[in-house]
């Protein structure tokens, strides 16, 4: 069995390329820069140096796999959708010219709105583009990651978080660990077929409220949490130099959830993943919080 895997070490593919190789397999990683690979990972691995984003490249890298683990890589330009659009048609060209057979694609949770969820609607047209290939092709639709609360690291060192969702509004959480183990175990698997969508909702929703509680349990000092208005967090991401539509591409990701959002693949044993969030802030964010605090970028 030939897998390849885009995006390997980012925070699911750092995890799936070594439980593949614990599996036996010698897989294929495609990427900008092979120097971010650890020492031990690269001499278990092909590998492709290619940009996501040319699909004659990855069609070229990808022929002969079986199977293919996508993620769109994140956007670094001023226009995320463009470039988003842009994966999703070198996806689609990974299928139908390098002749993969089977994908299984990091999603999100909301995607199923396909449109008003800023940054997730990239991710809707990758599924709406794998989706028109004939490919059995399977949507991991994933929950908030925990490391996400990486991107905050200074206002967790400060106490208070800043949200635009209500701090009492309870979402799916999930280690991006628990992901590669979902996706690892499908991508292995022989017993699927055709276009599913199977939802990776960690072991609880929770709210920002319960979140900030967690953390700072974990961390032993105190951590508040308040609603911001939106136009708060547009002004301040705008007084970073971020562009108009970086903006509604973040901004949205918060707002399109507002309302009465209901994801469309219920908790069930399916979706239900092990790792706590009490768990993965005691080991992996308590150290990132205890280091020097770095200078905000964006």
């Amino acid at each position: 069995m030939r897998i390849a895997v885009t995006v390997p070490t980012g925070h699911v593919g750092r995890h799936l390329v070594p439980m593949l190789i614990r599996a036996g397999v010698r897989p294929l990683v495609l990427l900008r820069n092979p120097d971010g690979l650890a020492p031990d990972i690269r001499s278990e691995v092909d590998v492709a140096r290619v940009d996501l984003l040319d699909g004659d490249a990855v069609a070229r890298a990808v022929s002969g796999v079986d199977s293919l683990y996508w993620v769109d890589p994140p956007p670094a330009g001023d226009n995320p959708l463009a470039e988003y659009n842009l994966a999703a048609a070198s996806a689609a060209r990974a299928v139908t010219e390098g002749g993969v057979d089977r994908v299984v694609f990091q999603s999100s949770v909301g995607a199923e709105k396909r449109h008003g969820v800023g940054e997730i609607d990239g991710l809707a047209a990758t599924e709406v583009a794998l989706n028109a290939t004939g490919a059995d092709v399977l949507h991991l639709r994933c929950g908030y990651f925990f490391t996400n609360l990486e991107y905050q690291l200074d206002e967790i060192r400060a106490g208070m978080l800043q949200v635009l969702l209500p701090v009492t509004q309870p979402m799916a959480w999930v280690s991006p660990r628990d992901i590669a183990e979902v996706a690892a175990g499908r991508l292995l698997s022989g017993e699927w077929q055709g276009r599913h969508v199977q939802a990776v909702h960690g072991p609880a929703d929770l709210s920002w409220q319960q979140v900030a509680r967690i953390i700072a349990q974990a961390l032993g000092t105190p951590l508040d949490v308040e609603r911001i208005p939106e136009e708060a967090m547009r002004g301040t991401l705008e007084s970073f130099g971020v562009s108009a539509a970086q903006i509604d591409s973040l901004v949205g990701m918060s707002a399109g959830f507002l309302g009465d959002f209901t994801p469309e693949q219920p908790r069930s044993v399916h979706s239900t993943t092990p790792t706590t969030l009490a768990e993965w802030a005691y080991a992996e964010l308590k150290p990132r919080v205890e280091e020097p605090a770095s200078v905000k970028s964006f």
